[in-house]
């Protein structure tokens, strides 16, 4: 192949990777409506513009908890947290889940069987997927499977980073 057909290979390459991460890839996603109906804990809310929340928030965290984002699998030191406590929102500090609830699902993600109650996280359709909000400021939290442990049967597979952890409580 002649250097010049070699050149024009690689810039048509070039060119259809760059559509193809526009077009389908890099697409943004629309801003998110709270469902109808969804209540938090004593009706409490926190509600903020996008850029505010990208003000307040780290880079990793905005991403993850507004813009729909998953942290890298073992990435975060609250896999391996094993204290009593509770996890908050990262973004709001809604108490989400116990540490009794929690378990090694081997997923690489910190994973519960259940919220501290009912209302605290909310869920939505996520293509094939249930992706989990918290009740009280929307932040994408993770996704909800039907591969886990009882009483529930339920895996709570939340992003680390999406979330902090209060010891004792």
């Amino acid at each position: 192949m002649k250097p010049t057909q070699l050149f024009l290979l690689i810039a048509v390459l070039i060119a259809g990777g760059l559509w193809l991460y526009g077009t389908y890839i890099a697409k943004p996603r629309p801003p998110h409506k709270r469902p109808a109906g969804v209540t938090s804990p004593n009706g409490r809310r926190v509600e903020k513009t996008d850029e505010e929340w990208r003000q307040t928030l780290p880079r990793s965290v905005y991403n993850i908890t507004r813009k729909q984002g998953t942290e890298w699998p073992g990435s975060s030191e609250l896999t391996n947290e094993h204290r009593q406590g509770v996890y908050a929102c990262v973004c709001c500090h809604n108490l989400l889940f116990r540490s009794t609830t929690k378990f090694d699902s081997h997923t690489g993600w910190p994973s519960f069987y259940a919220p501290i109650v009912s209302n605290a996280v909310y869920n939505e359709a996520d293509g094939n997927r249930t992706e989990v909000r918290c009740s009280v400021c929307d932040a994408h939290l993770g996704h909800v499977f039907n591969d886990g442990p009882e009483p529930t049967g339920l895996r709570y597979c939340m992003n680390g980073v999406a979330l902090v952890f209060e010891l004792g409580q």
